[in-house]
């Protein structure tokens, strides 16, 4: 019986990031996987059952582990706005560092572009990742607002509203060929626009009258 190891596991995961990044997702097959890393089918179904479960550990590997850390990050709750803006710029800065700087990422990120109009794989990279983020940046907000710290309204909304803000300076870096690094300084200028933006809008109403 042939015995799992950690080792193994990351092997393929980083062949597979590879492959995807050079064939797309449709066109990546378990059989040229096995041939680049010289095994078998077998041995990588033993692994991963499925395709769909190899790309799923590809992207949190590559892709969307800042978005796990930063979720993990987020506070339940905060006692007062200082609180507040201090946690979601904490938030902001995890997420634009990873996706300004790291090349894999990019790479992942651009070939789910590339490939969400032909197959589910726009659908598995929400839900190795975005999804849990936004749930749980959902809950700090829905609890903020509980406590009068921001306007009422839709959480949900309001926590895509905030990712949006986030990457607005950096997304058309997706589209481009050539990319330099942004400094660390940069990023919390522009992390800094956006949580103040958001906080600006979404401050309470003061009652009428």
């Amino acid at each position: 019986m042939k015995v799992r190891t950690e080792a193994k596991r990351e092997a393929i995961i980083e062949a597979a990031a590879t492959l995807f990044q050079e064939s797309g997702y449709e066109g990546a097959s378990m059989n040229e996987l096995a041939k680049r890393l010289r095994g078998s089918k077998a041995t990588l179904y033993g692994y991963f059952p499925s395709k769909e479960e190899l790309f799923s550990a590809v992207v949190r590997s590559f892709a969307t582990d800042h978005l796990a850390e930063a979720t993990q990050e987020l506070p339940a709750t905060v006692k007062d706005k200082a609180e507040l803006k201090a946690a979601l710029l904490h938030f902001a800065e995890q997420i634009l560092l990873v996706l300004t700087n790291d090349t894999k990422a990019i790479a992942i990120n651009r070939m789910v572009i590339a490939e969400a109009g032909r197959s589910d794989v726009g659908e598995l990279f929400h839900q190795s990742g975005p999804d849990e983020c936004i749930a749980a940046l959902t809950r700090l907000l829905q609890k903020s607002m509980s406590l009068g710290l921001l306007q009422r309204g839709d959480a949900g909304v309001s926590a895509r509203q905030l990712l949006a803000l986030i990457t607005a300076e950096t997304n058309a870096r997706m589209y481009q060929r050539h990319t330099t690094p942004i400094a660390l300084p940069a990023i919390r200028r522009m992390c800094k626009r956006a949580v103040e933006m958001f906080l600006a809008g979404s401050a309470p109403q003061k009652d009428a009258g």
